[in-house]
């Protein structure tokens, strides 16, 4: 049997007694650590007690400029057990007395007691001298009372051996009592469980359980328990692979009488086999035959995926010319609708400016009147408040026409900007859907259609202003133009609503609406209905781009025969 090297129990005591000697040192340490810091508390509390007992005839001396008497204080409180250096210094900082083991100390008198640690294993109190004269209290200078690490470890000497002694003693017998235990209940029942399975006999199973006495029912118990009953089923293992043993011999002899049948039925079917040696030659010639066929029909095919690798290049460069043909057919969509700006904002423009040129002309003629008469000299009271009264209603309609004149230009300028600019800014979105609506104005004059725009006043939104207006300008003309192509009183409703991050506007009509197969195409670049009349299917697509990439948003459209379309637009809140 092979010898252990490293017993269970040795190490399982090992590990057990150096954590309890980790721990004993871990306390002992923390308990004279604390009887250190007792001491010291102590010491300083008697050194400050020593203040009183000196300081007032201290102070006397040294405000009596007597510095024999002083430095014979300093003297005697070197004396005593817990004093290891004194210093007396004047209220300039200069030292009276400086005895003993003592540290430099700043020049700057000491206003108030304080106790601090110098280098050296010393520490010191220092407490300012105080002379009072009718009434009037005078710094004389200060003291500072040195003490040392070695008065506080001469006074806990004997308990810091004490308690080492101590932790000894209990390490000690705490060692030999638990190598006792482990020794009596854990190492010799283990070697002589050992042994005992040491010595089993596989041909006498029944021989070898083992029998040790173990006073608890512990786990050493169960494992002699677990063992014999291995022993127990090993045995009837054994008595099993007897009896099969006898079946397989058996098994055997029926084996070898199959054998023979076997060798005379594989006789005739090597007969056979060699008549299908010879089909499977002829059928292996015609494989390769066949395979000779499949080499030209892959040569065949390759030269088809050159061709069609040809007609894929060509493919990729008539999309490159589809995609520019694409973004030219954008572009000009949009310069179209501001192209219709213009033309529907000329005609506004031109009906106040012309009432404002035959103001201008009737005013003009009214003056050549009142010239006339002024250097004929026949001029009268009445042909002047005449003159006055008409100059004053003639600059009136002037004035409100030319006001009308220049809104329309401002707001066709502002909104023509921001179409051709993607810059960003912020605006007032209310202010904003009113003047493009506006700008679209003289679309409405030759029909009876309305529009109603409902917005918080107080919405300001920071995008760019031209993407705002390009969605407006198209949804408004597809209505006209779409939408109400039938009618002759439409109506658009535009209502915005905010919450903490998005910005929602819904736009609908009641115009002739779409139907399910043309609202699933509804955002497809080219796709319009009016392919007949000129349509170019760009508007909605322009939309859809506009909202998903520049606004960062999204659009959805629901719409059904005769229920008009409605656009729902939701994108991010930015101030």
């Amino acid at each position: 049997m092979t010898t252990v090297k490293t017993g269970l129990s040795r190490k399982l005591l090992t590990r057990v007694l150096s954590v309890y000697f980790i721990l004993t040192v871990i306390v002992t340490i923390g308990q004279i650590f604390t009887e250190y810091l007792s001491t010291k508390n102590h010491i300083e509390s008697e050194l400050k007690t020593l203040k009183n007992t000196f300081s007032t005839s201290l102070t006397r001396a040294i405000w009596e400029l007597n510095t024999p008497q002083a430095t014979s204080i300093a003297e005697g409180l070197l004396e005593l057990p817990i004093i290891e250096g004194v210093q007396i210094r004047d209220e300039m900082g200069e030292y009276i007395a400086n005895l003993g083991n003592t540290s430099e100390q700043v020049s700057t008198p000491v206003q108030s007691g304080v106790m601090q640690d110098h280098t050296g294993g010393i520490f010191g109190y220092s407490f300012p001298l105080i002379f009072e004269f009718s009434g009037r209290a005078s710094h004389v200078g200060d003291v500072t009372l040195y003490s040392s690490f070695d008065i506080i470890f001469g006074r806990i000497e004997v308990g810091v051996f004490f308690l080492v002694g101590n932790a000894i003693i209990k390490t000690t017998f705490l060692v030999f009592l638990f190598m006792t235990a482990f020794r009596r209940m854990l190492s010799e029942p283990l070697a002589e469980i050992t042994e005992q399975m040491g010595a089993f006999d596989a041909e006498h199973p029944h021989e070898s359980k083992i029998a040790v006495f173990v006073e608890d029912d512990n786990e050493l118990r169960q494992l002699q328990y677990s063992y014999n009953q291995v022993i127990d089923d090993l045995i009837i293992s054994q008595n099993k692979l007897h009896g099969t043993q006898e079946a397989l011999q058996r098994a055997y002899r029926q084996l070898d009488e199959q054998n023979l049948l076997l060798e005379q039925e594989v006789a005739r079917k090597t007969a056979s086999l060699s008549q299908i040696m010879l089909d499977l030659e002829q059928q292996k010639d015609e494989l390769i035959a066949n395979q000779r066929e499949l080499r030209q029909e892959n040569e065949h095919r390759k030269r088809v995926e050159d061709e069609l690798r040809e007609r894929n290049t060509e493919l990729a460069r008539s999309m490159e010319v589809l995609d520019q043909t694409k973004d030219q057919l954008v572009e000009s969509e949009r310069m179209a609708s501001l192209g219709g700006l213009v033309a529907g904002i000329t005609h506004d423009v031109n009906t106040p400016l012309g009432v404002s040129v035959t103001a201008a002309s009737f005013l003009q003629d009214r003056i050549a009147t009142l010239q006339k008469g002024y250097e004929q000299k026949s001029l009268t009271n009445s042909q002047m408040n005449a003159f006055i009264e008409d100059a004053q209603q003639t600059s009136a309609l002037l004035m409100s026409n030319l006001h009308r004149a220049g809104e329309l230009i401002a707001s066709f300028k502002q909104i023509s900007v921001d179409q051709t600019s993607e810059a960003e800014r912020t605006f007032n979105l209310k202010v904003y859907l009113d003047e493009v609506v506006q700008a679209l104005a003289p679309h409405f004059k030759k029909n009876a259609h309305t529009i109603s725009i409902q917005c918080p006043l107080d919405l300001v939104v920071r995008c760019a202003p031209g993407v705002i207006a390009q969605l407006m300008t198209n949804m408004i003309i597809n209505s006209l133009i779409h939408g109400f192509e039938t009618m002759r009183k439409g109506r658009i409703e535009v209502e915005v609503s905010v919450d903490d991050t998005n910005v929602t506007l819904v736009y609908k009509d009641n115009g002739k609406g779409l139907t399910e197969a043309q609202l699933d195409k509804l955002f497809d670049a080219f796709f319009t209905t009016r392919q007949d009349k000129g349509g170019s299917g760009l508007g909605t697509h322009i939309m859809y781009n506009l909202v998903t990439q520049t606004l960062d948003g999204t659009i959805k459209a629901d719409s059904a025969p005769g229920e008009g379309l409605r656009y729902h637009i939701t994108f991010p809140h930015h101030q």
